[in-house]
């Protein structure tokens, strides 16, 4: 069987290493699908669920929160300031942080707090998708 690595590294710890037969990921420009003998790439990673099949059929869900991804013909390196395993995503934790954010939003006084607001919210909202897709796949 034909298979890629993959290693997903948060700025903490290393989330993901092992083989898989594909990689789904939200790229900078859309959705993109990566398998083994992929051409070399590195791009930008939006926030949103790194989705990886496994080499026994098995899937893994990792949220991230943007990052780099780094392509190889036999790698595939996912690098990203926060990465979080799809079973440890806690939606009332997320949930509470998005209500947080969307407070700040109301209150930002400027044009920084605004954008960071902003950003956070889109990074929150993106989790809960991934948490929901998670959920649906189990």
């Amino acid at each position: 069987m034909n298979t890629i690595h993959v290693d997903v590294v948060s700025a903490e710890e290393l989330i993901f290493s092992g083989e898989a037969r594909f990689v789904a990921l939200p790229g900078e420009a859309g959705e993109l699908g990566v398998y083994p003998r992929h051409t070399p790439l590195i791009t930008r990673v939006k926030p949103g669920s790194v989705r990886i099949e496994l080499a026994d059929g098995g899937e893994e869900f990792v949220f991230v929160a943007g990052g780099i991804i780094e392509v190889q013909p036999d790698s595939v390196t996912v690098l990203s300031d926060t990465a979080i395993r799809g079973k440890d995503l806690d939606e009332e934790r997320a949930n509470a942080a998005k209500a947080l954010a969307e407070e700040a939003l109301r209150n930002a006084k400027n044009d920084v707090d605004l954008a960071v607001a902003q950003s956070e919210l889109h990074t929150l909202v993106a989790q809960i998708a991934a948490l929901r897709r998670f959920q649906n796949k189990r």
